[in-house]
């Protein structure tokens, strides 16, 4: 279910859209341009009042048809001249705009490939897919109409009030005497349709949250008969955004009925008051249809203050709403990092791949010119705390002392929350340590940049995640400039030679998750990923636990011949899994209890021996060394040996 909305620092409307100057400062020339032909339509709008002054008091009065046709003329002019330039207006910002809203939506799409995975953990996907559509379409529509016509209208009424005071200056003033109450109410509106135009967004972004978790989740919906009790929740999140659209409404009936009334209210006055002046012969009868007809044309810039202060407002609120995303700080990099390439000190690939820099590492295994051997990984003192963890809590992993020789292959070994996969986590940075830090090739990660440390380092999750692309582009994401050649070796390492079976063979479309696709095949399809570039560093969270035993078998024959060519920490809850690799370390709540073979530990290790025996539970008060003997089938499985005929895995 969505969270509480993130509490956000206010601004006035104009500083929200203001920070929208960067992206449209390019195109300021275009929309400026825009501005000024509406502004010329408007204004050519004004004229015809004037004409129909001239045409009332001369060939109106004179009885002179020639005039009155020529009068016509000139109407006529003015409308095709006025509705050309608003056609004009329309089609120079229409190109810009689009192009503003699509850099705009590339930037958020770049930042939150940048943020932290603590990020992507907090905010529901539906708030950022909503603001990443809906709330820069609101943005686009606010530059593309309500700030030209902020602009438009603006001038219109200052020119209109202009030739208005200059034709009855007495008249101007009474239709000036709605200012002050219309500028009042346009403030109360503005601070009560903010609060409301906000939630209203947020609402949104929760109501795609709910359809997206719906939709994502379908067979669980389905498999638990469980569509009744969404469709309610769907259905109670609707009224949510029902009730606060419908207060939107009334506010906007609120305004528009008070904007419309008490100018109308002074036009009338200013009617009276110049018919009793027609009357009384101190004013021409075309001066009062100049003037009527000019107080009638800024009827439509005064009435739509309502609507457009509206639309600015809800578009300050999804200006809001994305600088809230785009304001959130990138995976930050140690300084100096990001131009490492460039620098005669930093620790480039080619200088790791021959072995690395110098630098404080344990010297146990060093060869004779003290630097690391190429390949080697070292945890010191690790800890880390989850962002959000409580105050005074306990860490996830404390003190995480542990080597990783060059070429070997580390088993992780540790009871459900024991910290085995927020520890591989961390080599690839997707979490920064707490304290203490990680080395490879004797170069703190913090150090490399990410770009770097991800080219050495690559990663297989327990649950495994495909694009809505094609096999072959699946696999392929995990080498940049990988061939065709690395794409058959990494499918045949990983057993998924499945894939030249299929219609397509690796150009079928896997579908969104790669839910097309069966469990095993899709992990499947992630180790082979994970092995295509032929990685220095291998992570693997537990990357077979989806297979039957058959296919785990072949997948580990030829996962073998990949572990002796890179280093690696493996994830595992299975002995086949433990017997791939040359070490074990067991984790215990968090901390390193023991490190040795699998033989070793199982001799030395109660626990160990337990978690690879399958017992219920450790029987109370047994030490390591008098633990009693696993079964049958659990004792060959935990020696890697086959089990006897008749024992199953």
């Amino acid at each position: 279910m969505p969270e509480e909305h993130v509490e956000t620092k206010e601004r006035s409307t104009a500083q929200s859209l203001l920070r929208l100057w960067p992206y449209v400062k390019p195109v300021r020339k275009r929309l400026s341009g825009a501005a000024l032909v509406a502004i010329a339509a408007s204004c050519v709008g004004l004229v015809i009042p004037l004409v129909l002054k001239w045409l009332v008091d001369g060939p109106v009065a004179d009885r002179d048809p020639g005039g009155v046709w020529l009068g016509a003329l000139y109407l006529l002019l003015l409308g095709v001249a006025e509705a050309g330039l608003f056609g004009v207006r329309r089609w120079m910002v229409a190109r810009p705009l689009a192009g503003v809203e699509a850099e705009m939506r590339a930037d958020l799409y770049r930042h939150l490939q940048r943020l932290p995975v603590s990020f992507h953990d907090r905010w529901p996907s539906g708030q950022l897919l909503s603001r990443a559509t809906t709330d820069l379409m609101l943005l686009r529509m606010f530059l593309a109409f309500p700030l030209t016509f902020l602009l438009v209208n603006g001038a219109t009424i200052v020119v209109g009030f202009v030739i208005l005071l200059s034709q009855q200056w007495m008249l101007g003033l009474v239709l000036l005497t709605p200012v002050v109450p219309l500028m009042i109410i346009c403030s109360v509106f503005e601070t009560k349709f903010a609060v409301v135009a906000r939630r209203a967004q947020d609402q949104v972004g929760d109501l795609t949250t709910v359809v997206e978790e719906s939709v994502l989740g379908i067979r669980i919906v389905k498999g638990f008969g469980r569509h009744r009790s969404q469709a309610l929740a769907f259905r109670a999140f609707s009224e949510r955004l029902r009730a606060t659209e419908l207060e939107k409404a009334r506010l906007l009936a609120w305004i528009w009925s008070a904007i419309t009334v008490i100018p109308e209210l002074a036009i009338g006055a200013a009617l009276v008051l110049g018919t009793v002046q027609v009357a009384d012969g101190g004013l021409s009868a075309g001066t009062l249809v100049a003037f009527l007809s000019t107080a009638l044309a800024l009827r439509w810039p005064v009435e739509s203050i309502g609507f457009l202060l509206a639309m600015c407002q809800e578009s300050a609120t999804a200006a809001d709403r994305f600088f809230e995303v785009m304001d959130v700080p990138e995976e930050a990099d140690a300084p100096g990092t990001s131009d490492a390439a460039g620098r005669a000190d930093a620790p480039t690939t080619d200088a790791l791949a021959a072995g690395g820099p110098a630098g404080d590492h344990p010297a146990d295994g060093l060869p004779a010119d003290g630097l690391p051997a190429r390949g080697e990984m070292v945890f010191e003192g690790v800890e880390f705390r989850y962002p959000d963890a409580a105050p005074g809590s306990e860490p996830a992993l404390a003190r995480i002392d542990l080597r990783v020789r060059p070429g070997e292959t580390m088993a992780l070994v540790g009871a459900t929350g024991s910290g085995k996969t927020t520890l591989t986590a961390l080599v690839p940075r997707l979490h920064d340590v707490t304290a203490g830090r990680i080395t490879l090739d004797g170069t703190d990660i913090t150090a490399m940049p990410r770009e770097q440390l991800r080219e050495l380092v690559s990663v297989a999750f327990e649950e495994p995640t495909l694009f809505s692309a094609s096999i072959g582009e699946n696999v392929l994401m995990g080498a940049e400039g990988a061939g065709e050649e690395e794409l058959r070796r990494a499918l045949s390492i990983a057993q998924a030679d499945f894939a030249y079976e299929l219609a397509e063979g690796v150009g079928t479309q896997v579908g969104e998750q790669g839910l097309s696709l069966s469990g095993g095949q899709r992990q499947r399809l992630a180790l082979a990923r994970a092995v295509v570039g032929r990685p220095r560093f291998l992570v693997l969270d537990d990357p077979l636990s989806a297979l039957d035993v058959h296919t785990e078998a072949l997948v580990e024959a030829a996962l073998r011949q990949v572990l002796e060519e890179t280093t690696a920490i493996v994830v595992a809850h299975r002995p086949s899994t433990v017997m791939l690799a040359d070490r074990v370390a067991l984790l215990s709540e968090g901390r390193i209890a023991a490190v040795g073979t699998h033989q070793e530990l199982l001799r030395s290790s109660a626990e160990y021996a337990w978690l690879m025996s399958g017992a219920s539970r450790i029987p109370d008060g047994v030490a390591p060394d008098t633990f009693p003997e696993p079964s049958p089938a659990g004792a060959a499985c935990a020696s890697g040996l086959p089990a006897e005929k008749g024992l199953t895995r």
